[in-house]
């Protein structure tokens, strides 16, 4: 297996990263109830119809086309990005002001102490590590734990509005299509309109899990269940040949610019913690290994 460098070569990490916007399309946000829930989707422009009337033919606009968008901040090129330091907290708010989580004073296991004070891999660590943190005694800081106690957290809005994607023009599209709708649910239920008290009545019901740490708050609510999308999830890991924190970063960005919901990290080697150190934080997909 190869080694990592024991240096990150921020100018080539930084000049790796793709910025640009899909062509032809372009990222919206639709707001939610507070300033801070702002939901992204990707709008694709689409070409006019063509339709035929006797001899002539004219052009009939479409609307644009709004689809799933996973691939966070990394193409709104309205966003300023430093790999160095990781992506914004889009979730530290939240966790914050339900007042059941604590900062820790540092590292508590004895491996990532080690490796913070080892001087030779300093080179290696990003700009800022956050601090991690921790349930407070005798608190629960579970989605279903919020969702069995009746709570809509904002992760759970936020989901309900990802999840009703075009949901209102297929509703529309099924009703005036004649062909007959046969087939088995199997037990599934998924009603015409996604609610944030449809999520959280999944989550208690243990139907659906809401995958986003505390100590990931990068990390864009997203929701796994029979009841809703389908989710795709993509495997990265080092070479045999060649192995950089750089191409590690890269490949994160690269998986979900064309899809995954979320990302397994299957490195294996040296320096596996400071590598996955700098996927977490530059990750908006929930991260696996």
């Amino acid at each position: 297996m190869a080694k990592t460098s024991l240096t990150v070569d921020t100018a080539d990490l930084l000049s790796r990263i793709t910025r640009t916007p899909f062509p032809g399309s372009r990222k919206i946000y639709i707001d939610g109830s507070r300033p801070d829930i702002r939901v992204p989707f990707r709008e694709v422009a689409l070409t006019d119809t063509l339709v035929a009337e006797g001899t002539n033919t004219r052009r009939e606009a479409n609307p644009p086309l709004r689809l799933f968008d996973a691939s966070g901040v990394y193409t709104d090129p309205d966003v300023a990005i430093d790999v160095t330091r990781g992506l914004q907290p889009l979730r530290g708010a939240w966790i914050n002001e339900r007042q059941d989580t604590e900062a820790l004073d540092g590292i508590s296991s004895a491996y990532g102490r080690e490796r913070l004070n080892d001087p030779a891999l300093s080179a290696l660590r990003m700009a800022k590590a956050p601090v991690p943190r921790r349930a407070k005694p005798g608190m629960n800081v579970s989605q279903m734990h919020y969702a069995r106690k009746g709570i809509i957290t904002p992760e759970m809005e936020y989901i309900a509005i990802r999840e009703n994607l075009v949901r209102a023009q297929l509703a529309e599209r099924l009703a005036t299509e004649r062909m007959p709708k046969k087939g088995h649910s199997f037990n599934a239920s998924i009603p015409e309109q996604i609610t944030a008290e449809f999520v959280r009545d999944e989550v208690a019901r243990g139907r659906a899990v809401i995958p986003n740490n505390i100590n990931h708050p990068e990390s864009e609510p997203m929701i796994i269940g029979r009841n809703f999308l389908i989710k795709v999830n993509a495997n990265i890991g080092n070479s045999a040949v060649t192995s950089s924190i750089e191409e590690e970063v890269d490949k994160l960005v690269w998986s979900i610019r064309w899809g995954a919901d979320t990302v397994m990290d299957l490195s294996t080697g040296d320096n596996i913690h400071e590598t996955r150190e700098w996927i977490m934080r530059n990750s908006p997909v929930p991260i696996g290994t």
